[in-house]
């Protein structure tokens, strides 16, 4: 008898989909870790340096002391009756934790909450964003979620009903995105951001491929804008924001923000704004423009990925089609609580007079200061290798480097069966145990070549990172010379 499951009876969805970051580079370094750990003389390095992935605490990041303190007295209400947490906690987040509990059904973190999240969190939430933006927002509207990527998930639920259905992507794409419209059915339509002008996102390349893709029969539901970027690293101009939604009304798409790397902006001619914030500044309301904001606890100066807390921020849906976007909330019972509290914190952290406030200021500014300088360091040294050209590094996490590459190492990639990026990739990690993702997982103009890099390695590592890269690079290049 055949086996009940096999790979050509499994959700050919699932077959197509694909994510880069995650993907087999990655689990050749794990397997690596593994071979250094039993013998550590088994390769040429000592570790492996991670940088494939936004995740700030595994390379060492420290998290917001404020914003723990407060997860382990909601964790742990027991501790605020005790005489000496006076001693060991600070007043303001004894303080919080207290309100926050009060907020929380039976208050106990292990209990289910509302489908959207605590109402009282939201209601902080809410506060926080009209605070950033000057307008109004309303707590009804906010979904929270174990991070942005299931309200993303949602959202593809929501909107694709066939492969007829698509979905407007920056290229190059976090992975996400292409997974997610996969896994859903959808079509993704590409639109391609221009490296030349450091990665960026020009209206009539919108438009030419909404065409293309309606004289395909496709019916292009959203549009999806990741300020600032992954993984390009770019940060938009709130002129060109306006141009986008003014373009999702105009052609009535749903304008689906990223903004997870809000709190990430590296140089002092750009500023985040939010597309909520454009929008409204524009004169456009709830009737005008359809919108969905997505923020996440996992990057910023917070780093907290693996607490799961996010939410999106759902603008201009009828009343009857939020009762199923509600609904869609409703089948995961809800997000974990620790990261809707940890959400709630992001929005709203300590301000000027608490007792956290200096503590947390030079926390955040210590952490942002030094991404910056990381970022700066790498695309400097990016820049100086043979055939390599990196944009400036403006916001978000990444620096994604385009690497031209010979016609031997090329016609080598294709023996190995890899992608020319990928091939460098793994001859990289095999070498120097340093983890790129490849360009190619999160697509590309074609016959380009990148990969992406983060500057997440803790500071005093980052010149090893150079070196070994630098090191690697020319003997890369001395051995494929055409």
């Amino acid at each position: 008898m055949a086996p009940p499951v096999t790979v050509n009876s499994i959700n050919p969805k699932v077959i197509e989909c694909e994510y880069a970051v995650r993907g087999e580079i990655v689990i050749l370094a794990q397997k690596l870790q593994e071979e250094i750990t039993k013998k550590p003389e088994a390769h040429p390095f000592e570790e492996i340096l991670y940088c494939n992935i936004g995740n700030p605490q595994s390379l060492g990041q420290q998290p917001i002391t404020f914003f723990r303190e407060v997860l382990a007295l909601c964790d742990h209400p027991s501790l605020l009756d005790k005489s000496e947490t006076q001693r060991l906690f600070s007043a303001d987040s004894i303080q919080r934790a207290s309100k926050i509990l009060d907020q929380i059904p039976g208050r106990a973190t292990g209990a289910y909450s509302h489908s959207q999240g605590i109402k009282g969190l939201r209601d902080t939430i809410a506060a926080g964003i009209e605070a950033r933006d000057g307008f109004p927002a309303d707590p009804n509207d906010i979904f929270l979620t174990d991070g942005a990527s299931p309200a993303v998930h949602m959202m593809m639920q929501l909107l694709i009903r066939s492969e007829k259905d698509g979905i407007l992507c920056p290229i190059p794409q976090y992975p996400l995105y292409s997974a997610s419209i996969a896994l859903h059915g959808g079509t993704l339509v590409p639109y391609y951001l221009d490296e030349a002008t450091g990665w960026g996102l020009e209206v009539s390349d919108l438009k030419k491929q909404l065409d293309a893709a309606k004289s395909k029969g496709i019916d292009v539901r959203a549009l999806v804008v990741i300020n600032p970027g992954n993984p390009t690293g770019q940060v938009l101009a709130e002129e060109n924001q306006k141009d986008i939604v003014a373009f999702c009304k105009e052609e009535g798409l749903v304008l689906l923000a990223d903004e997870v790397y809000q709190e990430n902006v590296y140089v002092t001619e750009k500023k985040f704004h939010s597309f909520k914030k454009v929008s409204r500044s524009m004169g456009y309301g709830e009737k005008d423009i359809h919108l969905v904001s997505f923020q996440s606890v996992s990057k910023g100066y917070y780093g907290e990925c693996g607490k799961r807390g996010g939410y999106m921020e759902i603008t201009g849906f009828g009343a009857d089609v939020r009762e199923h976007i509600y609904k869609l909330a409703s089948v995961n019972l809800c997000s974990n609580i620790s990261g809707q509290i940890l959400a709630s914190l992001v929005m709203s952290p300590p301000k000027v007079g608490d007792e956290s406030y200096e503590s947390y200021r030079a926390e955040r500014d210590g952490i942002l200061s030094s991404l910056a300088r990381r970022a700066k360091t790498l695309e400097d040294a990016f820049n100086k290798l043979e055939g390599v050209t990196c944009n400036k590094a403006e916001g978000a996490m990444y620096l994604f480097p385009r690497i031209t590459l010979t016609e031997k190492a090329i016609k080598a990639a294709g023996e190995a069966k890899t992608a020319p990026d990928a091939f460098y990739c793994r001859r990289l990690l095999t070498e120097t145990g340093i983890v790129f993702v490849p360009g190619s997982g999160f697509r590309q103009v074609p016959g380009t070549w990148h990969f992406r890099c983060t500057i997440l390695p803790q500071e005093e590592k980052i010149p090893a990172v150079v070196t070994r890269l630098t090191d690697f690079h020319k003997r890369f290049m001395e051995e494929f010379c055409d």
